[in-house]
């Protein structure tokens, strides 16, 4: 018996590109990253330059195959959602790669929201009518550069760029393309009311294909780049948003994949298609048989590392440690102390571009310790309205399974528990995305039976049980969290319409991820 076949999944993240190699029965054997800059040249904008991201991928890739001295049974892909370049008839790239954090198509998206026809795409397409979507994108270069709209032949995604330079198919798998607000997620075809609204035709799109697609090898030049032989399969692949659920093992209906990281997120895997009434969650595709429904929060880590700069500056080594032991000092509920985290707007469940922060019930016997649990409590309590709208899609809640940078914090990890009030079980090691992306890439190739297989490969090394009295005390408060975005909208309205006026406001500390 040789060695078990080693599958690569690439996952094309925000600020890096991660290439992690895994073998059949689970086992990470290599990985590698290579990171590039998030440019802001003007308020709201978030763009990446394709090319860079494309050398990343290669070198990724190079480095990896390099350190493990196996064959590549293949190359499998994940990549962040939502991205957006023009292409010309060449392939050359019109436009930088806009990003999800883009907000500049707000006012586009907040015009078709407000209209009978927004919902409804919302619904068709699986995808929030939001600024960080391609489809109000579309919009804003229609209006706001439609020389440049005129000019451009395709219409693609990041990944969909570096397939096209590393296998000249120009193809977007369905679950990418759930996420663009384009594809009518029941007929998984192009929507023609939506590609009428973003002024464009099916011909400016790629071929929608399976997440399962192979490829069948590389170009001569990009064999050449990758150190791999030209004959390499590539799987095309999925989102990272549903790869993550399936490299955290949550593969079965009921089972949520929850991860905070600078942002957050909250996806429950289902069979069916389908959004809530008050389209209050997305639904993107994963494979025929396997759909995410769930919401994206813009505000995650980065509420800890603002209270750092803003709250705590003289902190310096071990910030992250020292505030989070400030902040236990606090008693849950925070003194009645409520944080709207809303510091990079917000996405989900009112996928608006308008809310800003908050601080309510702010008293003189409030201190340090108050204002930075709040904070965490904030972006717990903000993904407990996450679930909530799951819930409200009509989807079944058993099991919650977590990852991301918060984790490492026992605090955070009770605070999550308590504000969902059911239990979070933590599993060990594992990239979600790109071991999501390798086992999706195996199935395709033939390696393993189906993904299902995650279930038994992710080992679960802790679950944190809510406290009765804790969970009680945040389920008191969560209705009073919901109510203060309702009743603070004209405010956050009227914040908007003055700033012109106004000074201008200070940058954002970090690019969010």
């Amino acid at each position: 018996m040789g060695d078990p076949a080693v599958v690569v999944g690439v996952d094309i993240g925000t600020t890096s590109t991660k290439a992690v190699a895994y073998d059949t029965g689970g086992r990470q054997l290599g990985t590698h990253s290579i990171g590039y800059p998030l440019e802001e040249p003007h308020p709201g904008y978030a763009e990446q330059d394709p090319a860079l991201i494309f050398d990343a991928v290669v070198g990724s890739i190079r480095a990896l195959v390099g350190e493990l001295g196996r064959p590549v049974a293949g190359l499998s892909f994940s990549t962040a959602m939502h991205s957006l370049i023009g292409l010309d008839a060449g392939g050359a790239p019109l436009t930088p790669s806009v990003t999800w954090a883009d907000s500049r198509a707000a006012a586009q998206a907040e015009r078709l929201r407000a209209v009978p026809a927004g919902l409804a795409i919302h619904r068709r397409t699986g995808t929030p009518v939001h600024p960080m979507a391609p489809l109000p994108k579309l919009v804003w270069f229609a209006e706001q550069q439609p020389k440049l709209h005129e000019r451009v032949a395709h219409w693609v995604g990041i990944k969909e760029y570096v397939l096209l330079r590393l296998a000249e198919a120009l193809v977007i798998d369905h679950s990418v393309a759930s996420a663009t607000g384009l594809m009518d997620i029941y007929r998984l075809a192009w929507d023609a009311e939506a590609l009428g609204i973003a002024g464009i035709t099916e011909e400016q799109l790629p071929q929608l294909v399976p997440t399962t697609h192979v490829l069948p090898g590389l170009t001569a030049d990009a064999a050449r780049a990758t150190g791999l032989p030209a004959d390499t399969p590539l799987v095309v692949g999925a989102g990272d948003g549903p790869l993550a659920n399936l490299g955290l093992g949550a593969v079965h209906p009921g089972e949520v994949a929850c991860s905070i990281g600078t942002s957050g997120a909250m996806r429950v895997m289902v069979e069916r298609p389908g959004v809530d009434p008050l389209g209050g969650v997305f639904c993107y595709a994963l494979t025929e048989h396997r759909w995410v429904v769930g919401g994206a929060i813009n505000n995650g880590g980065i509420v800890l590392q603002w209270a750092n700069e803003a709250l705590a500056p003289e902190l310096d080594d071990h910030a992250e440690e020292e505030l989070l032991d400030l902040a236990a000092r606090a008693p849950v509920g925070s003194g009645g102390l409520i944080m709207l985290p809303y510091l990079l707007s917000e996405r989900a469940p009112h996928w608006s571009a308008l809310p800003r922060g908050a601080y309510v019930g702010l008293t003189h016997g409030h201190g340090r310790a108050h204002l930075v649990r709040a904070a965490l409590e904030g972006v717990c309590q903000q993904l407990a309205l996450v679930l909530a709208s799951v819930r409200a899609a009509g989807n079944e809640v058993r099991e919650v399974r977590a990852s991301g940078g918060f984790a490492r914090s026992p605090l955070w990890r009770q605070i999550l528990a308590d504000a969902l009030g059911m239990p979070v079980r933590f599993p060990a090691g594992h990239e979600g995305s790109s071991f999501g992306a390798a086992l999706l890439g195996m199935q395709a190739l033939g390696l393993i039976e189906s993904i299902e297989v995650a279930a038994d490969l992710v080992r679960i090394e802790e679950t944190v049980r809510p406290d009765p009295a804790s969970a009680a005390t945040y389920a008191a408060l969560l209705p009073l969290f919901s109510e203060l975005y309702d009743a603070l909208v004209p405010t956050f309205a009227s914040l908007r319409r003055l700033a012109p006026s106004l000074p201008p406001e200070p940058p954002p500390t970090a690019p969010p991820q």
